[in-house]
């Protein structure tokens, strides 16, 4: 009898009761295959943002190890490398000042560079705002709530496995282990379950995350525009010819 109850029990276990346990079980699946997606989304996004930031592989690697090392030293100020912006703005206030104020070439340098090396700091708030608010929560998701339903599936798995080799080894195995296997493999079941539920129904983070993404490129943008506008206009009158 006891052998009996651990079978239908089984059963159950797989249908999760009868017709709406399959349904149950197509969540589980549809669950975890939303968890994965949401995983490798995380990663491929987060490496795609790192490249949009900063196309330069160069300066990448020069980041990623910056940020290595300000994480050691614990400081966590700028993004640490030049801006291409930057660098080309000292470029220009380099040889507009060596051209000297008697060249309107030379003024014109001076006044772009001042205003492209601006761009470089905007650029610079850019990157540390999307780092902050936008990667580091990504990460955050994928070394720790996303490694931790990893985990919950790879122990239910391993129970999974043990329960069918048991429930196989039935008459050599006593009734109580196989009992006991179906246990555990539920509980681990009910854990990553719970585990994947809260991360699918917390995803409105994720949406927050996005937006803070957009929203910091939307005042890059913004402030950018307006720093060209004025070096626009200000360029404009210097290429008015002066009035005998």
């Amino acid at each position: 009898h006891e052998v009996a109850a651990v079978q239908k029990r089984f059963k159950v276990s797989e249908k999760v009761g009868g017709a709406e346990g399959t349904k149950l079980d197509d969540d589980f699946k549809e669950m975890e295959k939303k968890v994965d997606i949401t995983s490798r989304a995380v990663l491929d996004i987060m490496t795609k943002t790192t490249e949009y930031l900063q196309p330069n592989p160069a300066s990448r690697a020069k980041l990623s190890m910056i940020n290595t090392m300000s994480k050691i030293r614990g400081q966590d100020k700028g993004p640490g490398y030049p801006q291409a912006e930057t660098i080309l703005g000292d470029a220009m206030l380099k040889f507009g000042r060596e051209l000297g104020e008697e060249s309107s070439f030379g003024m014109a340098l001076i006044d772009a560079g001042e205003s492209i090396k601006e761009l470089g700091e905007v650029k610079d708030a850019l990157d540390m705002e999307v780092k902050q608010n936008f990667i580091d929560p990504l990460q955050n998701l994928h070394d720790k709530d996303l490694k931790e339903i990893q985990h919950h599936l790879k122990k239910m798995e391993g129970r999974r496995l043990d329960f069918d080799y048991k429930k196989k080894r039935q008459g050599k195995v006593q009734d109580e282990e196989i009992k006991q296997a179906l246990e555990k493999f539920d509980e681990s079941k009910e854990i990553a379950e719970q585990s994947m539920f809260n991360l699918l129904e917390s995803d409105i983070e994720q949406v927050s995350q996005l937006a803070a993404l957009v929203q910091a490129q939307l005042e890059y943008h913004s402030r950018a525009a307006e720093i060209l506008q004025q070096l626009s206009s200000k360029m404009e009158d210097s290429t008015v010819p002066n009035p005998e």
